[in-house]
């Protein structure tokens, strides 16, 4: 019997990025450049990870008996950004530094001084967070395009589209999942904040009158799906946006918090945005946006519910749960405890050692079971490296196959939380992965 101790609590950023580059979670963007600031690459295991994520998501939202997905443009007609107030009002203060230059937003300062260089700082202007560039051959005023901030107005200039050809009734949601940039005067804290990121939004249309039960529903909703990611509910909370927190279209906000090693943060904004944006989009376009509704024979511009969702914020929160630390036979064990429909490999595959029979019989389950689960082939190192491999990237479950199981054809099951081992029969293999991934724990 193995003794263990208690999982450790949560690592420092420093661990996490270390372990998310060594195991091809996530890469400094140009990074044989020097690295371009606050960008970032995902590498094969994130990519899966954010996949997962993402698919967990989307069939949350599109189970729905009344929401449909779209995928708007990130390139849209300026006029909307000027709708949605973002060219007038996006904006964050800055200060420079007048000898490094640098940039800083005056609520990070705790004195008037750089920070960097102890220079003298300039006084605090508005700066647009948007990115703003050019449509065409000829960089004018005519042709300006933005890359949008948030997904949410590619669903409200298509609100009517999508009503008439999918023929919704209110109430109703449009879901999205798509990048976002942002011109970010101080990104930082690894894939929390950064210039180029993805939401995952949905955003639900109901009359006038209805939204406060509503935005009740979806709060819950919202707040409970994050258990799908493995995410302890003691490490999640909400704060709700007091007046002079609440955005100028919103008429409730609250936010969905993970306690981050930099602090509570937050992860998810749900706000009841009332009637704002359609009646915005309206008057700017000149285009009749209200909708009627047969059963009160009544026309109105909806009301919209958020859910607003960084999928990046989310990614890092479920890493940074998952984490988990212990001592076994008196050295540290570090592994991530992923939910099997989270891990980016679900069952590796391994040679106890780098024969040709065993070769041969741990690929062909390799090819055997890759179709139906993420799976992996390792036969590199010591069998207890591989395992070590494995936990640090969350693998659930590891099969090796041993000279025994040339002769009695069983193989050896290691489960990554307890480490214990069953002998299985191959021609069982499948049955037995049925049972252990039928509820997706």
């Amino acid at each position: 019997m193995i003794k263990k101790a208690e999982p450790s609590t949560t690592p420092s950023m420093q661990e996490l990025v270390s372990l998310c580059k060594r195991r091809g979670f996530i890469f400094q963007s140009s990074e044989i450049y020097g690295g371009l600031g606050s960008c970032w690459d995902y590498g094969p295991l994130g990519v899966e990870l954010k996949l997962n994520i993402k698919r967990l998501w989307w069939e949350e939202m599109t189970s729905h008996p009344n929401i449909v997905g779209i995928d708007a443009s990130i390139l849209m007609h300026h006029t909307v950004w000027e709708a949605s107030g973002h060219v007038e009002g996006f904006n964050d203060l800055l200060v420079d530094c007048k000898a490094c230059k640098q940039r800083f937003r005056p609520d990070d300062l705790t004195a008037q001084i750089c920070p960097s260089c102890g220079g003298e700082l300039t006084s605090a202007r508005k700066f647009n967070l948007m990115f703003k560039t050019f449509m065409g051959p000829v960089e004018d005023e005519a042709n300006i395009v933005y890359l949008r901030p948030e997904t949410a107005q590619g669903i409200y200039v298509n609100f009517h589209n999508v009503v008439e050809s999918a023929r919704l009734k209110v109430p109703c949601g449009l879901a999205q999942i798509g990048k976002a940039f942002r011109n970010e005067i101080t990104p930082g804290n690894f894939i929390f904040r950064t210039r180029e990121f993805e939401q995952m939004e949905m955003q639900y249309f109901v009359r006038p009158g209805d939204d406060e039960k509503v935005f009740e529903e979806w709060l819950q909703s919202r707040f409970d799906w994050y258990a799908r990611l493995g995410i302890d509910s003691h490490r999640i909370r909400l704060h709700e946006h007091m007046k002079d927190e609440l955005a100028h279209y919103a008429k409730k906000a609250m936010d969905i918090q993970f306690e981050f090693p930099f602090g509570w943060q937050e992860i998810e904004g749900i706000h009841n945005r009332t009637d704002f944006d359609l009646a915005r989009h309206q008057q700017y376009s000149r285009r009749n946006l209200e909708y009627f509704d047969v059963e009160t024979n009544a026309h109105y511009i909806p009301y919209v519910i958020e859910t607003s969702a960084g999928c990046d914020r989310a990614l890092l929160a479920t890493l940074l749960d998952a984490y988990s630390e212990e001592e076994v036979r008196g050295e540290k064990r570090v592994y991530l405890k992923f939910p099997k429909a989270v891990a980016p490999v679900e069952i590796a595959f391994f040679p106890l050692l780098k024969k040709d029979p065993l070769i041969e019989a741990a690929d062909k389950l390799f090819h055997d079971f890759r179709r139906r689960y993420r799976s992996m082939y390792d036969d590199a190192g010591s069998i207890g490296r591989r395992y070590r491999r494995q936990d640090e990237v969350g693998t659930p479950f590891c099969v090796t196959v041993d000279f025994q199981s040339l002769e009695d054809q069983k193989v050896t099951v290691r489960d990554r939380d307890t480490m214990e081992q069953d002998r299985v029969a191959m021609d069982r293999l499948a049955e037995y992965f049925e049972d252990k991934f039928a509820h997706h724990e």
